[in-house]
């Protein structure tokens, strides 16, 4: 239900990309618009600022006052800001309700949108998805992946394909999808939502009333998914998981896809420009998005093999030499890490790992590395414990690097068939962000040919 934003005092938490796309479209629509910003002011925000300060948002920073608090009508918060967070118990304290800057676009529009969720591939399935789409509708990828979907909502959009996080749906309680895909579901963000428990609710939300979708995509190999699945309301089909109906697998290097019965060979998953059967997972749940769309078997295979790999996720680097270098930066957890080690078989790889710690059990990963790496190259903060984990579970095969640069003259020097860059660790000992540590691997690598 689209609101009258008119002179409504509206209160956006935060300077992300988000955020900033949420207060201008408010400005636009005639709210107030106050940004608040626990961070201090820095020199390179000046022209955003500046730019936003032009429309007549007001902005404070380094802290939240009641000033901008009180009297709001409703805080729009950026995915970084965690419930137990100080801003967010003062809008307890003051009763102002909290939604994301997605069930904000979902609010202000008709057009149905494709949500796909998970610990790990959410992004590449999010852009495979909208790529096929595209064959016949007008489709973006919004959300984590994309641009905010706020940014869209003056367009002619067909269908918003919309990647969700966990952060994001926790502060969506209306947000209902047409398609909600679930890709997986791992340890992750722990801290944030302070438990197991609280981390797969926040998912789970987008497939239980009052917000199932009419159709629900799980995961058919990940027990707890399947579990689930079978309580979902919505009209279910698994991914990965050869059933009597409604499902799409892998069968002798084909993929087919089954509906009222009625089984269609797809695609040979060995002719597609993605790696790795967590790939090819992300190619079944995109597949049948597509199908339940209504787009032709033929343009699902053309935008399949045309598809190029969103940047930092398993993606190809060069090749130096008998050498070919991977760049999965975006590996800031074990699990997908392990993802990225397990597409390598019977290759003398070498992985660079290591990073800002999140401290989860690597006994998983320790077994992925002895049983597909030869070498490991550790960096940063979680070098030491990476190394006692690994030395634990019978890996000795280690060497310490202090920069990326030596870690990849490092590699250079063993001539491996693969360097892969997939560090199970956040970046924000030694970087930004994965992306500037994926943008440092590459642009290094690309030095040396």
């Amino acid at each position: 239900m689209k609101h009258n934003w008119y002179e409504k005092k509206v209160l956006v938490l935060g300077l992300s990309k988000s955020g900033i796309s949420a207060a201008k479209y408010l400005n636009s629509k005639g709210a107030n618009v106050y940004i608040t910003e626990q961070k201090e002011e820095k020199d390179y925000d000046k022209n955003l600022l500046d730019e936003l300060k032009a429309l007549d948002i007001k902005i404070e920073t380094g802290g939240h006052s009641d000033e901008f608090i009180n009297d709001s009508y409703v805080a729009i918060t950026s995915p970084g800001i965690p419930p137990e967070s100080e801003i967010m118990q003062l809008l307890k304290k003051a009763n102002v309700p909290v939604i994301s800057e997605i069930e904000l676009a979902y609010s202000q529009t008709n057009t149905p949108f494709i949500a796909i969720t998970g610990t790990n591939g959410k992004t590449t399935t999010t852009a495979l998805t909208a790529e096929i789409l595209k064959e016949e509708f007008k489709a973006e990828p919004c959300g984590n992946y994309g641009v905010p979907p706020c940014d869209l909502l003056n367009d002619n959009i067909d269908y918003f394909v919309c990647e969700v996080s966990s952060f994001q749906l926790e502060y969506s309680n209306s947000f209902q999808p047409e398609i909600s895909c679930w890709m997986n579901f791992t340890p992750d963000h722990i801290t944030w939502h302070g438990n197991l428990e609280n981390y797969f609710n926040a998912k789970a939300k987008i497939f239980k009333s009052p917000q199932q979708p009419a159709f629900a995509i799980f995961n058919g190999q990940d027990e707890k998914l399947l579990e689930f699945s079978k309580k979902c309301i919505s009209t279910v089909f698994l991914f990965d998981k050869k059933e009597e109906d409604n499902c799409c697998y892998l069968e002798n290097d084909i993929i087919y896809f089954v509906r009222n019965k009625k089984t269609e060979e797809i695609i040979k998953f060995s002719e597609c420009p993605l790696i790795g059967h967590h790939n090819a997972q992300n190619i079944m749940c995109s597949i049948i998005v597509a199908k339940l769309i209504g787009i032709e078997n033929d343009k699902i295979k053309d935008a399949i093999m045309k598809f190029k790999v969103p940047e930092h996720r398993l993606e190809y680097v060069t090749k130096i030499g008998k050498t070919e270098f991977y760049n999965d930066s975006k590996a800031t957890n074990p699990e997908s890490a392990i993802v990225a080690i397990n597409s390598f078989n019977d290759k003398d790889v070498t992985l660079i790992a290591g990073g800002r710690d999140k401290l989860t059990d690597l006994t998983e990963f320790c077994n992925s590395v002895k049983n597909h790496i030869k070498t490991v190259i550790l960096l940063g903060e979680a070098g030491k414990r990476f190394e006692e984990e690994l030395r634990k579970n019978g890996f000795d095969n280690i060497i310490f690097e202090e920069t990326m640069q030596s870690a990849i003259d490092k590699s250079l020097q063993l001539t491996p068939d693969v360097v892969l860059l997939s560090p199970a660790c956040a970046s924000f000992d030694m970087f930004t962000g994965y992306e500037e540590r994926g943008q440092v691997f590459k642009e290094y690598v690309l030095s040396k040919v």
